[in-house]
C-alpha cells in the first residue's frame, strides 16, 4: 500500500509540475490580413512584422506593421513578395523566405535591397538569424536547409524531412521536422529533443534554458521540454484556427500567433 502511494504521489506531483503553464487570450487583430505566417519584433520591440503570403498569385506578398496591442499600424509596409513567410532581422536589415529567394529589406525605407535566389529551391519557409549574422532558411518541400553568409548561400544540411521552424539560440540551431524537434550542434551533429508532435510543426520559439515552444500549423501549440516532455497549451484544430509561425516575447512573456487563412494575429499571455 505505501509503495503504491509514493508512486501515486510522484505521478500526480510530476503532472502538477509540468502542468502549470497555460495561454490566456489578451486580443486579436481584425482579420484584414492576407494568409498572415510569420510574426517578428522590430529591433526596438515596439511593434510587430507579420509576413503575408498573399493570393495564390505571384507578387501578392507584403509584410505589415502591428502594434503590440493588436492594432494594425501599416497593413502593406513592403509589397511585391513571393508567398512570403518566416522572417529574420540584423543590423537594420529584415529578411524574408520567398518561395525560392531571401528578400533584404531596408527597415529604415521599408525597400527591397535585393534578392539572394537560392539555387534548386522548391519552398523556403522559416528564416533563423545567429549572433554573428549567419541566416539560415528551411525548404521544406526539398528537406533541406541552407546558410546564407556575406550574401552566398549553400547547403547547411540534408535529408531533414519536412524542414519548416528554425531557431538559433548560441552555437545551437534548433530544427523542426516531421514531427521532431531537433537540436544540431556546430559540427552538425543531430539530437531528438522530442518528437511525436501533431499538426505539421511550424514555429519554434526560446522560453528559458531547455524551455520551448512549439507550433503545428493546423492549429496546435505545444510547451516542450529539454528532456522531451510535452504539454499541449492551445489546440483549435477543430476551430479551424491555424497557428503558423509564432513568436514569443520573454520580458511581457507574451506569444504572438498568425492564424494564418483566419487572416489575423492573436496574441496570448503565458501563466
Amino acid at each position: 500500500m505505501k509503495t503504491t502511494f509514493i508512486a501515486i504521489a510522484f505521478i500526480v506531483s510530476h503532472v502538477t509540475l509540468f502542468a502549470q503553464h497555460s495561454l490566456e487570450k489578451l486580443w486579436q487583430t481584425d482579420s484584414v490580413l492576407t494568409t498572415p505566417e510569420s510574426v517578428l519584433p522590430a529591433a526596438d520591440g515596439k511593434f510587430l512584422y507579420v509576413s503575408n503570403m498573399g493570393t495564390q498569385q505571384e507578387n501578392t506578398g507584403y509584410i505589415s506593421k502591428v502594434g503590440l496591442d493588436g492594432k494594425i499600424i501599416q497593413k502593406e509596409w513592403v509589397t511585391g513578395l513571393n508567398a512570403t513567410k518566416g522572417l529574420g532581422l540584423y543590423s537594420g536589415q529584415l529578411y524574408a523566405a520567398e518561395l525560392t529567394a531571401v528578400a533584404v529589406i531596408d527597415v529604415k525605407t521599408g525597400t527591397i535591397l535585393r534578392r539572394i535566389p537560392v539555387e534548386g529551391a522548391k519552398m523556403l519557409n522559416d528564416i533563423t538569424v545567429d549572433a554573428k549574422g549567419a541566416v539560415y532558411v528551411s525548404d521544406s518541400r526539398a528537406n533541406k536547409i541552407h546558410k546564407i553568409e556575406n550574401g552566398t548561400p549553400a547547403v547547411y544540411l540534408e535529408d531533414m524531412d519536412n524542414a519548416n521552424g528554425l531557431l538559433a539560440v548560441g552555437p545551437f540551431l534548433y530544427v523542426l521536422t516531421n514531427g521532431k524537434l531537433q537540436k544540431i550542434d556546430a559540427k552538425k551533429n543531430k539530437t531528438v529533443i522530442a518528437e511525436g508532435l501533431e499538426g505539421n510543426t511550424d514555429g519554434i520559439v526560446h522560453v528559458k534554458d531547455n524551455e520551448f515552444i512549439v507550433s503545428g500549423w493546423q492549429g496546435i501549440i505545444y510547451y516542450v521540454k529539454g528532456d522531451g516532455s510535452k504539454q499541449v497549451l492551445l489546440d483549435t484544430r477543430e476551430k479551424k484556427s491555424n497557428t503558423a509561425d509564432i513568436w514569443y516575447n520573454a520580458t511581457t512573456q507574451t506569444l504572438y500567433v498568425p492564424t494564418f487563412f483566419r487572416n489575423s494575429v492573436a496574441a496570448y499571455q503565458l501563466k
